[in-house]
């Protein structure tokens, strides 16, 4: 009987290597074996979408990232250049050309391994056919992912973990005295205009909710407000002309904080290795003593802004 992806993965997660003989071949046709003696299974597209989906919602990085996924996790350097403000010259009759040379630099986006960490069932509960196992399990593991992807995306560190795109960002406005709770209109000004038109096509606002709390209060001198509120669902909001895109990773509004990002976050890479987003099903006695069934989700990532100019970033004063 021929067995579609979706269905072998539900039959996988509810019966592990506990199925018969032409079950396990068409799991192994529908779902591609990694290592058969784990019971590990790269996961198919629709599946993968879920996981995916699930690390949406618990982030915002995904959404307006580039997405680069290589068929390996080999070691992949981009050259980087600013050329915003190389210009060209006038040269006089049989006079040469001077030189202007292009500084270029290296970006690396190297993957990394993340897992869930490992999630437990009642066996009873896996075997209810009234169950979505597919869903819940996704569902769970995409959100672990998700969050902990999302973090790494916004303000990992580049040691040990991805560099993320508010820690890479420069910085175009520093907050006067006193606003180390808050933004001024102006200073909203100036950070989109710290970044060079060339970008300004395709750039966005990143901030966290709390901080779109107070954004959104802040009113032109007639007493107008900044903020345009969506009047279409789905549609995003927008602050002076541009979306807005709301990502809790990033810090709220304190002393010397990091709190809005604005600029073209395209040039923010997001790096998936192809074939690594595994889940896996563990009925060790660690598991099975206590009735339970355990999962375990998998994914190699990384990120980095390849252009620091592309994106700028506000940051609230000292005192």
């Amino acid at each position: 009987t021929e067995i579609d992806a979706m269905a072998a993965v539900a039959i996988y997660l509810r019966h592990g290597n506990n199925v018969n003989a032409e079950q396990a071949i068409a799991i192994r046709n529908a779902m591609s074996t990694t290592t058969a003696g784990e019971g590990g299974h790269t996961v198919p597209t629709e599946v993968y979408d879920l996981v995916i989906d699930a690390m949406k919602a618990f982030g915002g990085v995904r959404d307006v990232a580039q997405i680069l996924t290589t068929a390996g996790g080999n070691p992949l350097n981009f050259p980087t250049s600013d050329g915003t403000a190389e210009v060209g010259e006038i040269v006089a009759e049989n006079a040469p050309a001077t030189l202007g040379e292009v500084t270029f630099g290296v970006a690396a986006v190297n993957p990394f391994n993340y897992s869930s960490k490992k999630l437990a069932l009642p066996w009873q509960l896996i075997a209810d056919s009234a169950v979505d196992v597919v869903g819940l399990v996704t569902e769970r593991l995409g959100q672990r992912l998700g969050r902990i992807t999302n973090t790494h995306y916004t303000i990992g560190t580049g040691t040990g973990q991805p560099f993320g795109v508010m820690t890479r960002a420069t910085v175009g406005k520093t907050g006067l005295t006193g606003q180390t709770l808050t933004v001024i209109y102006d200073d909203l000004f100036d950070l989109k205009h710290s970044v060079n038109r060339a970008y300004r096509a395709n750039a966005k606002w990143m901030l966290n909710d709390l901080s779109v709390a107070i954004v959104s209060k802040l009113k032109e001198t007639t007493g107008r407000p900044i903020w345009e509120p969506s009047v279409l669902a789905g549609a995003p909001d927008r602050l002076l002309g541009y979306e807005v895109v709301t990502n809790d990773d990033v810090a709220p509004m304190a002393a010397n904080a990091r709190s809005i990002a604005f600029g073209d976050f395209s040039k923010f890479i997001v790096r998936d290795v192809a074939g690594t987003m595994e889940i896996r099903r563990f009925d060790d006695s660690a598991f099975a003593l206590n009735g339970q069934v355990g999962f375990c989700g998998w994914i190699r990532t990384g990120s980095n802004l390849l252009d620091t100019g592309a994106v700028k970033v506000y940051v609230n004063s000292a005192t």
